[in-house]
């Protein structure tokens, strides 16, 4: 799953990033609003960490001007504001959830995972395709009934094609997906992935359209 998270004080959004990616998710991290902003229009993510005291364009601001637009995304609000009146300001303005700094990371992470559980309004949290089951939020999968082990890249290569079952999905569109700014791809690493799911799926579950991508089939 892919994550933005919009912060700029370096030390916290280094120890953020760090700690979101040591839990698998992609993430892109942005210092500012307006840049924020830019990179909310990729709709590619599957939640937003904003930060309130921003350079250049404050995140209340953020966030209403994104759903004013019809962004779905959830966001939760991550900020040192911990007045009553900060937190019903943002609630009201769009936020899905408030967490105030300072924070235990275990409940940033539990309070990510129950946002994902509920997602963006066209996703299910949980989904069912030939046999096999998957839990986004969860991370869990099953094939059959019997426990399905992926890896979080497998994991997020396969949900990519489960959004658009039996539509072509690119190379360069499962890299964005699973992959976080900045971060190193290996140049047959898709391809990789792919080998991997079909080795647990069966050969015929995942079909490679040549020069064009992959996509699930259908029987």
């Amino acid at each position: 799953m892919r994550l933005l998270l919009i912060e700029d004080d370096p030390m916290i959004g280094e120890s953020m990033e760090e700690v979101l990616r040591r839990e698998n998710y992609a993430v892109d991290w942005v210092r500012d609003g307006d840049s924020g902003l830019l990179a909310l229009r990729q709709d590619v993510y599957d939640l937003v960490l904003l930060d309130l005291g921003l350079p250049q364009k404050q995140g209340m601001q953020v966030l209403r001007q994104y759903r004013a637009h019809g962004g779905a995304t959830p966001i939760l609000i991550v900020t040192a504001r911990d007045a009553t009146a900060s937190r019903v300001e943002g609630l009201d303005g769009g936020a899905d959830d408030y967490l105030v700094k300072p924070f235990e990371v275990d409940e940033l992470l539990a309070r990510i995972r129950a946002l994902l559980r509920r997602g963006k309004p066209q996703h299910q949290a949980v989904v069912n395709y030939r046999g096999l089951q998957m839990d986004m939020a969860a991370h869990v999968a099953s094939l059959d009934g019997a426990p399905l082990h992926l890896p979080a890249r497998e994991f997020a290569v396969l949900r990519a094609l489960l959004d658009t079952p039996g539509k072509v999905v690119s190379k360069s569109q499962l890299e964005d997906r699973i992959y976080g700014w900045g971060e190193e791809i290996g140049s047959n690493a898709i391809d990789v992935y792919i080998h991997h799911l079909r080795k647990k799926l069966g050969t015929g579950f995942i079909q490679n359209i040549r020069g064009v991508g992959y996509k699930l089939s259908a029987a």
